[in-house]
């Protein structure tokens, strides 16, 4: 019997996942968690073999829960992340966090299933889609080499804490430049706002 976890800020899809996974031999929904901070203490008393993890929930997120929940939960269960998101940057977070697995929710049911039975059993399991995503991330060359000058210019100061016009002032360039410019850089470190961008790109080395 592989022993279930869901975590959802969403009712209606926790009660559908519930209802669809408790029909399937050999599973058992033993808890559902509202937000990740429920995940964590639930994984923690329930034991579950597999959390069920959605990505964007109140209060703390799937990718900060699933680092918690394999830090503090002994032994720890595995974690399939079950989302609609899948930019490379949520992808990348929540395998380094230590999912074993990203799936869409969108996806089959029959996928779903064979996914989480996959996880249970010490695979990996990960949609086509998400698949090709890694797959081009590793293929692409490092974003240090595509940032221009100029794009690490107003990263930079974004960094510091500048605004968009505060910057364009600092450059003596429109602000519909930096804005440009900041989208390229998105683009280019595939993620969606500003905040992941700095993060990232000190992560990696671009800034000091």
């Amino acid at each position: 019997m592989i022993r279930l976890l869901i975590a959802d800020d969403h009712p209606v899809v926790r009660a559908g996942l519930a209802g669809l996974l408790s029909d399937e031999p050999g599973f058992e929904v033993v808890g559902e968690a509202s937000d990740g901070d429920e995940a964590v203490r639930l994984a923690a008393e329930a034991r579950p073999d597999v959390v069920l993890m959605d990505l964007r929930m109140p209060r703390v997120d799937g990718v900060v829960a699933t680092a918690r929940i394999l830090a503090e939960v002994v032994p720890a269960p595995r974690v399939l992340i079950l989302t609609t998101y899948e930019s490379d940057d949520q992808i990348l977070a929540a395998i380094e966090a230590g999912a074993s697995g990203y799936l869409l929710k969108a996806a089959p049911q029959a996928e779903i299933v064979a996914g989480i039975r996959s996880v249970a059993a010490g695979q990996s399991a990960l949609s086509p889609a998400v698949a090709v995503r890694l797959v081009e991330r590793m293929q692409r060359p490092d974003p240090a080499a595509l940032l221009t000058p100029r794009e690490t210019e107003v990263l930079r100061l974004v960094a510091s804490g500048h605004s968009n016009k505060q910057a364009a002032v600092a450059l003596g360039i429109g602000e519909s430049t930096v804005k440009t410019h900041l989208l390229k850089v998105f683009e280019k470190l595939g993620v969606a706002d500003r905040t992941r961008a700095v993060t990232l790109a000190m992560e990696r080395g671009l800034l000091p």
